[in-house]
């Protein structure tokens, strides 16, 4: 039996066998197949990018995804797609946070309630108070799931320096959003 996949990863990782095909025959320059990876990338690619990147994560998630098929021929092991996709997304998506200008966000006076689309509006507008370093810890840790030791592996930071980037961003987030 299947297990479903989690949040932090796509439905189509859950068919190895197909995912090999896939990047293999991509790997051989197969059209098609590149066609059909890149709708199993692109969303994946995509949310990552976004929360990073913010405004440019579209743009973050596009460079990503350029970097992504230009190399896919040095890709060893087409098991590690995701992991592979996810450390050239984060680092596409800090690089394109970081030539952005930053912009201070008007105070929330009130939190909005579940569900409310002001919600979704009122968080963007506190990420864009962090800094991409910031975003890119807090995506990871706690979006895609990963402990921190993993986190700093797909950084290239200490275990400690994640640590403490995630503790300030976590402040600084619950500072801005007036709790």
């Amino acid at each position: 039996m299947t297990r479903p996949p989690t949040a932090a990863e796509p439905a189509s990782r859950t068919d190895p066998a197909r995912l090999h095909t896939l990047v293999r025959a991509a790997q051989d320059g197969d059209v098609i197949a590149m066609q059909d990876l890149l709708a199993v990338l692109a969303p994946y690619v995509g949310r990552l990018a976004g929360p990073i990147a913010l405004d440019d994560g579209p743009d973050a998630a596009q460079e990503a995804l350029t970097v992504i098929f230009k190399n896919i021929g040095h890709l060893h092991e087409p098991a590690a797609l995701f992991g592979w996709a996810r450390a050239i997304t984060v680092r596409e998506a800090v690089r394109m946070a970081r030539r952005g200008p930053r912009t201070a966000a008007a105070e929330l006076t009130e939190v909005p309630a579940p569900g409310d689309p002001q919600l979704a509006a009122d968080i963007r507008d506190v990420l864009d108070r962090l800094t991409p370093e910031h975003r890119a810890v807090l995506t990871l840790r706690d979006l895609e799931g990963l402990d921190e030791q993993a986190v700093g592996a797909l950084l290239a930071l200490p275990v400690g320096t994640v640590k403490s980037r995630l503790s300030r961003a976590r402040r600084s987030f619950r500072k801005a959003w007036g709790r």
